[in-house]
């Protein structure tokens, strides 16, 4: 029985308690205005269709929305343009070095080799050792001044 009891209450829903009417124009009434749809006024404006037009027709050429602006290419184009040649000035530098120049930059690499090593075993050494060699270059400065 309350099955039949819920089948009653949506027939009465759908037949009378149905709050969407349909509109007297629909009938055929000849009496009656019909009513025109209203224009949305961001589709009426001059500067949406000309967007619109614009979207249609980059879509028909198979330009895609993400594809970036004609400026933001060109800047693009122009940095990797100039890296390339900042990198072909650097390889043509490299290939113009002299023997000579190439010696010096070899030494100059071992020198600050060399001198890290160094600075390394100096952190390494007891603080009286430091304080030592401090004590003596300050001596040799002052005796120097003093012969001066």
């Amino acid at each position: 029985i309350p099955v039949s009891m819920y089948t009653e209450i949506q027939r009465e829903r759908l037949d009378g308690g149905n709050i969407l009417t349909h509109p007297d124009y629909i009938d055929g009434n000849p009496d009656l205005i019909k009513p025109k749809k209203l224009l949305n006024p961001v589709k009426a404006s001059k500067s949406h269709q000309e967007l619109h037009r614009e979207l249609l027709m980059n879509h028909k050429r198979g330009l895609g929305v993400e594809s970036k602006p004609e400026l933001q290419r060109v800047l693009e184009h122009r940095r990797r343009n100039q890296f390339i040649k900042q990198k072909k000035e650097e390889e043509e530098a490299k290939k113009l070095q002299s023997p000579f120049e190439k010696e010096l930059l070899k030494r100059h690499q071992r020198l600050d080799q060399l001198e890290k090593e160094q600075e390394k075993q100096e952190d390494h050494a007891p603080e009286f050792i430091k304080v030592k060699e401090n004590l003596r270059r300050t001596s040799t400065v002052i005796g120097d001044e003093k012969a001066a």
